[in-house]
């Protein structure tokens, strides 16, 4: 945590940090735990070991690492920090686009190893963002910051897919996914991972984008099939992909996605900066001191199982 964050908790309470996130040290910890802030994937059963717990606090946005049936059950509140990331992960998403579009990580490559005629040659194919169509899947806190730069930044239209498509911004227009692949030149992927968008993006639905698409991944990997993405980039039957987040994590060393030229590979960092982490940091430890005085925190992520 930032060390602002970190200081508001220990005004209040002995904060003690995990030392590594197996699931045996979790389950010894959290036996004397009062609140949970949670940075990585919990335990499926990790609640049963929690007789203290008054409450969870997810120190950033997706829930999808808490035992959210688990936490219901026992009444226990789960909070996050919605928009705490939005511009970091906004910017990394546009920023990636760009990239891709004007091929700019393998032209540094082959300007170092083949010498600048061959690295020059690549700007050939290159493309702007000016007046191109970007698709964003999932526009919430993240997904309206994306559409914002892009659309009043570099003049690209946007089309939004979602559940609620009469709540999109005036200036992006409603489509449904299919529709929202085809018509795209570059589709960013930023809506949560629930069972209604795990493999979203499959064979099928990947195939419908244009060969010049790029595909952005800001979301959670399990959004795409991953083998059907990697088919398709190894095929170059898309412009190219950045993702951020993956199937499993961390990538493991001989991982197919890391031989591919076309493709660009990032850490699930694009929420992480000097100042997402203290907007994090603080949001998050105010829910703490709320719980700790046993208020019902302001971004209540389970309101409904508490009534």
């Amino acid at each position: 945590m930032h060390p602002e964050g970190e200081r508001l908790i220990a005004d209040v309470a002995e904060v003690v940090l995990a030392p590594d996130a197996h699931p045996d040290t979790l389950r010894r910890l959290i036996a004397d735990a009062d609140v949970l802030v949670v940075r990585s994937a919990l335990p499926a059963d990790l609640l049963d070991h929690a007789p203290r717990l008054r409450g969870i606090v997810r120190h950033g946005v997706g829930v999808d690492m808490i035992p959210m049936a688990a936490a219901d059950a026992r009444r226990i509140p789960v909070a996050n920090v919605p928009g705490s990331n939005r511009h970091a992960v906004a910017e990394h998403a546009i920023g990636a686009i760009g990239l891709l579009r004007r091929r700019t990580a393998r032209m540094d490559a082959l300007l170092r190893q083949a010498g600048w005629d061959a690295s020059r040659t690549l700007a050939d194919d290159a493309g702007e963002l000016y007046e191109q169509v970007l698709g964003i899947v999932g526009v919430g806190e993240v997904g309206t910051r994306i559409a914002e730069i892009a659309h009043h930044g570099y003049g690209m239209r946007v089309l939004g897919h979602q559940r609620r498509i009469d709540a999109l911004p005036a200036f992006v227009e409603g489509a449904s996914l299919d529709d929202l692949l085809v018509r795209s030149d570059a589709v960013v992927l930023a809506c949560p991972l629930t069972e209604a968008t795990r493999g979203l993006l499959d064979a099928r639905r990947l195939s419908l984008m244009p060969r010049h698409a790029v595909l952005v991944n800001v979301a959670r990997g399990a959004v795409v099939v991953e083998d059907a993405l990697i088919a398709l980039l190894r095929e170059r039957r898309i412009g190219g992909a950045a993702l951020d987040v993956f199937d499993t994590q961390p990538l493991r060393p001989d991982h197919p996605l890391l031989a591919l030229d076309n493709v660009l590979l990032t850490p699930h960092a694009a929420g992480l900066t000097r100042q997402s982490m203290r907007r994090m940091s603080l949001g998050t430890a105010e829910e703490v001191r709320r719980l700790l005085a046993r208020q019902l925190p302001r971004n209540l992520v389970n309101a409904a199982a508490l009534r």
